[in-house]
């Protein structure tokens, strides 16, 4: 068997023996025997977007081979067919974050989608001039510009939670900022940027303790950790399909019942109707009020075919092994001269944000192409990150359960060219 730089390493078996077989998962996904430039592929970039395994590009070619048609109303056979497994893949996904039904659970393109239905549905229907929107500064672009947007129509104010220099957040400023304005607060489970795992459960109680509503952006904590909504008590959750493992175009809204029951529509069209006239239209139920028009079908059913296949593995046991693996690359980097990491949290996700002395993160990411490696350079949609550690933007490496120590150990070597080359 052969890992990603040729060889199956010592450290790599040791990972086999111990009872997760990396080697083995990795043949699930075609990517990753592929070559790039001519060296095989490493790929470190699974917060922008995860591979694919077999499994799902399988249920996906199947579903259009054998079930295509479009969902619900339907009475011929591939109309039945295809609404099973789209409300089936609804299901899975309502157990995979331990939502209470699969009512809950809302169908939209993305988890960016997900926020800006909240913003524009619930939040707009309840904020008035000079409520406040409480966001943290380690937040996406998708959870900050939807509530600017918010507050730009209805007079609202927008606040910010401050972070440390470790990527924390603050939470003695979070709950300081919290007051009877507060209406809405909106933050990441998993920093995209710097792999903080933020407190949601201290963060909802200290929310709720003065009503304010708590939307979570889980897309990349999903991937990543267990996570139980009703544990959480988060008012909305929202993830994506595609940095689980599954197709892009697809993510997921929670909701708990009552507030998505009480929300207005989001978009007018098909299916999001029981009855319409020219004088008057009335609303299907929930979850159906949500999901105007034909949907990615096929890409609903590959995200169910995702959600078996990493519950085929055990959350427990990749949340062990992607430990392990960021404890690896964490020390391998600090002990890499002239690299410096950017987020030192306490509690992280396998994500590594780090810079280059004298070498500028794009010219970074194209000489680690030149070996293979995809890792991704910018802001990563969080230029307040940026602007807080006073830089433009860093190189990133993000893990997940397919990578390897070997591949560590090549980005290693490969940044050590870079330095060489720079020197």
């Amino acid at each position: 068997m052969t890992s990603a730089i040729g060889r199956q390493t010592e450290t790599d078996r040791g990972h086999t023996a111990a009872g997760f077989d990396v080697l083995a998962v990795r043949s699930d996904f075609p990517i990753l025997q592929t070559t790039v430039n001519g060296k095989p592929l490493i790929y470190l970039d699974s917060a922008a977007t995860a591979q694919t395994p077999s499994a799902v590009i399988d249920a996906v070619v199947r579903y259009y081979n054998n079930d295509n048609a479009n969902i619900h109303r339907g009475v011929h056979t591939l109309s039945v067919r295809a609404t099973n497994m789209y409300e089936s893949a609804r299901a899975k996904a309502a157990a995979l974050i331990g939502a209470k039904r699969p009512e809950e659970m809302i169908f939209v393109r993305s988890a960016t989608e997900a926020i800006n239905l909240v913003a524009q549905t619930y939040a707009r229907d309840h904020i008035k001039p000079g409520d406040e929107v409480l966001v943290s500064e380690m937040e996406h672009h998708s959870n900050i510009v939807p509530w600017q947007l918010l507050c730009e129509q209805t007079g609202a104010v927008l606040r910010v939670a401050p972070m440390n220099d470790a990527g924390e957040l603050r939470l003695d400023e979070y709950e300081h900022l919290l007051g009877a304005r507060t209406k809405i607060v909106a933050v990441t489970q998993v920093s995209n940027a710097l792999g903080t795992i933020n407190p949601i459960c201290d963060i909802t109680r200290m929310a709720h303790e003065h009503g304010a509503c708590v939307v979570v952006d889980g897309a990349q904590a999903v991937p990543h950790i267990k996570v139980d909504v009703c544990e959480l008590d988060a008012d909305f959750y929202a993830f994506s399909s595609h940095k689980f493992f599954g197709p892009t175009g697809v993510g997921m809204l929670y909701g708990k019942f009552d507030l998505l029951n009480s929300m207005s529509p989001y978009q007018g069209g098909g299916e999001m109707i029981r009855s319409v006239t020219f004088e008057k239209t009335t609303y299907n139920d929930v979850p159906h009020k949500f999901e105007a028009g034909t949907p990615n079908i096929a890409g609903g059913v590959g995200l169910g075919a995702a959600i078996d296949y990493v519950n085929g593995l055990g959350i427990e046991a990749i949340v062990a092994y992607e430990d392990d693996l960021l404890d690896y690359a964490t020390q391998a980097l600090l002990a890499t001269p002239k690299v410096t990491l950017v987020g030192t949290a306490a509690q992280k996700a396998g994500v590594l944000s780090f810079n280059v002395d004298g070498v500028h993160p794009h010219d970074v990411g194209t000489m680690l192409d030149q070996d293979g490696i995809a890792i991704r350079t910018g802001h990563h949609c969080a230029q307040p990150v940026m602007d807080h550690f006073g830089i433009p933007a860093t190189c990133r490496a993000s893990l997940a359960f397919y990578n390897t120590r070997a591949e560590i150990d090549a980005l290693v070597v490969s940044l050590r060219k870079v330095q060489e080359v720079f020197a």
